[in-house]
């Protein structure tokens, strides 16, 4: 394959920080790159020099591994259309904030042209640079955090895409109810140390309420906090619903095994946190997010101020449910939300 340096499959450095260029690789070669890319990130590619230089940081390679895939996919397609080269390096946090400002620091020194982020790592970058275009995908409230002054107006250097958790948390609950008839107390698993799935957790305490259920917030600020925060929960909560955040994120085989273990019936908004275990999700199509991500990043590199891009909702949410897990708790899953699912894992 011309063009292409491959590491080994196991080399830890290339695991951990990963630089890809994209020129005019032939695009049946790029499209099998990323799907090794996807797997393990096990690589490097060597092409023509560079025009512009993206920084993407992600959680980790297990989990935005396949979204980054999407989105290196779609900017290439979008690069070749007048022959730019961009390389796109890779940096994961493994939801360690200090982690997201050791990369902040360093791609701020690298005077990268651009940096995509999760919502979290994007607040850290903001606090960084003033100057470089920075796309969060997604991000939880972009205006409760601070990261743009208004959806419409962004203003600044910050743009992207915004999940809104808290305006589909009603769904959410309502799925919720119709697998657990006999709901009751709601436990919310919550991230204390991070603004937007503590105002999360706030609206689902509040709109459960309102349903007449019992709520049993349970906070967390690290990874080795959170079997001691289903201890607590134990014999407390009928179901769980867990926020969104890289903690929880990257920590989802986790949360959803212990959940699985307390009988815990759970819901949630990514897809990957039901396929790791999780009853259900109800959510974005973040593989969508992340290829509409590309198509601000081109954008923004063609010369359009960042400030002056709307920050973008998705339109379209999916339902996905575990008949695994269901199974397992013993619960019968209506016939009805099965014909809503847009996956069912069996």
């Amino acid at each position: 394959m011309n063009s292409i340096l491959a590491c080994s499959l196991y080399c830890q450095p290339c695991l951990e920080d990963q630089r890809v260029h994209l020129d005019r690789l032939k695009r049946r070669e790029f499209i099998t790159l990323l799907g090794g890319a996807a797997a393990g990130w096990p690589l490097a590619v060597r092409a023509q020099p560079v025009s512009k230089t993206v920084g993407f940081i992600g959680t980790g390679a297990s989990g935005f591994g396949a979204w980054a895939a999407v989105f290196a996919k779609r900017l290439l397609e979008l690069s070749d259309i007048d022959h730019r080269t961009v390389a796109i390096e890779y940096r994961w946090s493994e939801g360690r904030p200090e982690r997201v400002t050791e990369i902040a620091v360093e791609f701020v020194q690298q005077k990268v042209d651009l940096i995509v982020a999760y919502g979290g790592a994007a607040v850290a970058l903001k606090e960084a640079t003033a100057s470089i275009p920075i796309v969060f995908v997604p991000a939880v409230d972009p205006v409760g955090v601070g990261l743009v002054t208004s959806l419409s107006h962004p203003g600044g250097n910050a743009t992207g895409l915004s999940i809104q958790a808290t305006e589909a948390a009603g769904k959410r609950l309502e799925f919720l109810r119709e697998l657990v008839p006999k709901l009751g107390r709601l436990g919310i698993l919550f991230d204390g140390g991070y603004v937007a799935t503590v105002q999360e957790k706030d609206e689902v305490r509040d709109l459960a309420r309102t349903l007449g259920l019992e709520v049993v917030p349970q906070e967390m600020r690290r990874a080795e906090e959170i079997a001691s925060a289903f201890v607590a929960l134990k014999g407390q909560a009928d179901a769980l619903y867990i926020t969104e955040n890289a903690l929880i994120f990257t920590n989802r085989e986790t949360i959803a095994t212990l959940a699985l273990n307390a009988k815990l019936p759970t819901t949630c908004t990514n897809a990957d946190i039901a396929r790791a275990g999780a009853l259900m999700s109800y959510g974005p199509d973040f593989p969508a997010l992340f290829r509409r991500a590309a198509e601000i990043v081109d954008k923004i590199l063609r010369g359009t101020k960042p400030g002056d891009i709307p920050v973008e909702q998705p339109t379209k949410f999916n339902l996905v449910v575990n008949l695994k897990t269901a199974k397992a708790l013993s619960l019968i899953i209506p016939d009805k939300i099965l014909a809503l699912a847009d996956e069912v894992i069996e």
